[in-house]
Order: structure tokens, then C-alpha cells, then sequence
């Protein structure tokens, strides 16, 4: 279990409303009588008017109010009025070209809204709503619609100026979708993040945080050994989804649904061994080496833990330094400390049942 680090840490945390400490970390205010989250958007209290809590039922049990701003009760933080406001609406009419008139019809500020998508999701409101539409496009042709008709859906009036924009999004010509299979791809929301998911019938072939940088090749090196990628809806996609809230929610410590991602017999035998590490536990880079009869490659091991793109699933969040230290995380490091705590927290948890 993780203690709750001293108050001048979680005041500075506060201040800088850091997402590290979210689940591990809640302040009250003793002139209003409500605690928050540490990234609460609210003003920010006087330190002598704060006390720190290490969980929510402690808040409530010393008489403190949830927030109706940040909802600490709720397992995920809330997103913005807008992000939710917003991703409804493309939902709903996913092939709507928006403009900046359209936002602030609405009352939002274009570029504030332009900043919270490409804080949550590494895009711009228009980039993704641009996916959307074109993943609508796309879902066209594959079902056997003209290039025109999906042209049309997508809102595109010059034939060139679509075929440029669905070639940057799964890097082939629109005339010869129907013969591909295409991979289906989605945003998930989680309490430390967007993370985009690929799938197909098989399984999951990608799910990463937004924010790695190696997303962009991780997208690029997909589409060249398995296929395009749309986004929209997909079976795979729903189940995902659910037993991602499950595993963030305390619930679920080992996932079920299938992973497909492609990799060399070595990674793919180094997949394997890192999944076989229990929730809450973690090996070294050494270890895990000697774990597989592989002593002597421990840096193939740890190449191959890098090369990772199913994160969670496959949990290269568990290996850390022969030190104890936490060694490289291409999700960012206060998230995989994030994921350990949560992960031995569930794991004294299911001890006690």
C-alpha cells in the first residue's frame, strides 16, 4: 500500500494540479468543507485551509463533501464540458464538417477547445473530427460504396483532397479499400489519460496512451505489417472497453481479451513473459531474462519490453530496475508509478476477500 507523501509534497501537487497522485491523494477545504481531487480546476485554497487524505472514505468519514466540480467519487475524473459536450455531438453526427462559427454557435471558444483536445487526445477538435468522418468514408467503401458516395460522406467536394487525406489516415488509394482488411481504431477514456486502441476480429493490436511519442511509428509500423485503419465502431472495441473499466475501477486484474500484436518470435516470447507477472508484483529486466532461460539478454529483453504497443494488457509497466528504481516508460513515468500503486492496491484488496 502506498503511504501518503508529506503535505508540502501534496500542496506543490496541488498547486500544479499533477495527475500522479490521482486515486492516491485528496484534499479537504476547511473553510468550505469539500475535498477534490488534486487537479481540481477550482481555485486553488491557502495552505493553512487544506488537509490531505489518502482515499475518499477518509475525507468523508473526517466530514468532508465530495466536489460537484471534479466528482471525486467517480472512478474517472470528470473531462470538460466541452470534450464530453463535444464528442456527443460527433457521435451523433459523425460526417458534420465543424468550423470555428460552429463552436462558438455553441458558446466555446474555438481555440480553448482546440488546447482540451490536443491536451486529452495529442489532436485537435478538428483532427478528430476529421477521423471520425473519415473513418465514417471509409466504412463506406468497405461495404461496397463508391468512391464518390464515400467522398460525399466525408464532405469532401475535390476527389484529390480526399484521396490525400484518407492516404495520410491508412496509407492506401480509396479504390482499393474493399479488398483490405481494415483495422478499427477508437479513444478510450481512463483516469490518467486517453489512450487509442486498434483492433480487428482477431484482437487488440495496439492500445497506447496518447501522449507517447512513439505513436506516430508505432501507427505507421501497424498499418505496414497488418493493414489500414479506420476509426469507428467494432465488437472488439466494446469488449475492450469494458474490461478497461474494470481494470481501472479495481475490479479486473487479468484481461481476457485476445492480443494479436505482431512482433519477432523473441518479442513475442518476452510478451509472453510479461504477462505472466501477477498484478501488483514486478521483475527486473535481469530477472525476467533468467525467468525465460535468456540470462545473457537482458538488453534483447529490455528492447524488447520497448517495443511493446499493447499497454496494460501487456504489462512492460512491471518491469523496473534491478534497483528497484523506475526505469523508462514510454507512457511517462508517473503513470506506470501510477499503475503499480493501483495494481498493489488491487492486489491487497483481493488478498482480504
Amino acid at each position: 500500500m502506498q503511504l501518503l507523501r508529506d503535505d508540502d509534497t501534496l500542496f506543490a501537487a496541488l498547486l500544479a494540479r499533477d495527475p500522479s497522485y490521482e486515486g492516491f491523494a485528496y484534499v479537504g477545504v476547511k473553510t468550505t468543507g469539500i475535498f477534490c481531487r488534486l487537479t481540481c480546476p477550482a481555485r486553488k485554497p491557502k495552505r493553512t485551509n487544506v488537509v490531505f487524505f489518502a482515499c475518499r472514505d477518509a475525507a468523508q468519514e473526517a466530514g468532508f463533501r465530495a466536489c460537484l466540480r471534479c466528482k471525486p467519487l467517480d472512478i474517472k475524473p470528470p473531462a470538460s464540458e466541452a470534450l464530453h459536450s463535444l464528442r456527443e455531438r460527433i457521435k451523433a453526427e459523425p460526417d458534420r464538417r465543424w468550423s470555428a462559427g460552429d463552436l462558438k454557435a455553441l458558446g466555446y471558444d474555438p481555440s480553448t477547445v482546440r488546447r482540451a483536445f490536443q491536451r486529452e487526445y495529442g489532436v485537435t477538435f478538428a483532427q478528430y473530427a476529421r477521423s471520425q468522418r473519415l473513418g465514417l468514408a471509409v466504412g463506406t467503401l468497405q461495404q461496397g460504396g463508391s468512391v464518390m458516395d464515400a467522398q460525399l460522406d466525408a464532405g469532401y467536394e475535390s476527389g484529390s483532397g480526399f484521396r490525400e487525406a484518407i492516404n495520410r489516415l491508412i496509407g492506401d488509394a480509396p479504390i482499393r479499400m474493399a479488398a483490405h482488411q481494415i483495422l478499427t481504431a477508437q479513444w478510450l477514456d481512463t483516469p490518467i489519460g486517453a489512450m487509442l486502441v486498434v483492433v480487428d476480429d482477431a484482437g487488440v493490436h495496439l492500445l497506447e496512451f496518447a501522449e507517447r511519442k512513439a505513436l506516430p511509428n508505432e501507427i505507421k509500423r501497424l498499418r505496414e505489417r497488418v493493414g489500414p485503419i479506420r476509426f469507428g465502431p467494432h465488437p472488439m472495441l466494446d469488449r475492450l472497453a469494458g474490461e478497461v473499466e474494470q481494470y481501472f475501477s479495481g475490479q479486473l486484474t487479468a484481461f481476457t481479451v485476445p492480443v494479436v500484436q505482431k512482433g519477432t518470435p523473441f518479442e513475442a516470447s518476452v510478451w509472453d513473459a510479461l504477462r505472466q507477472i501477477p498484478a501488483g508484483q514486478t521483475r527486473s529486466y535481469g530477472a525476467l531474462a533468467h525467468a525465460m532461460d535468456r540470462p545473457n539478454a537482458v538488453r534483447a529483453v529490455a528492447r524488447a519490453n520497448g517495443a511493446n504497443q499493447v499497454a496494460i494488457i501487456v504489462p512492460c509497466h512491471r518491469v523496473i530496475g534491478a534497483d528497484g528504481s523506475m526505469t523508462g516508460y514510454g507512457g511517462k513515468i508517473w503513470r506506470k508509478q501510477w499503475l503499480l500503486n493501483h495494481e498493489q492496491r488491487m492486489a491487497a484488496s483481493h488478498s482480504q476477500l
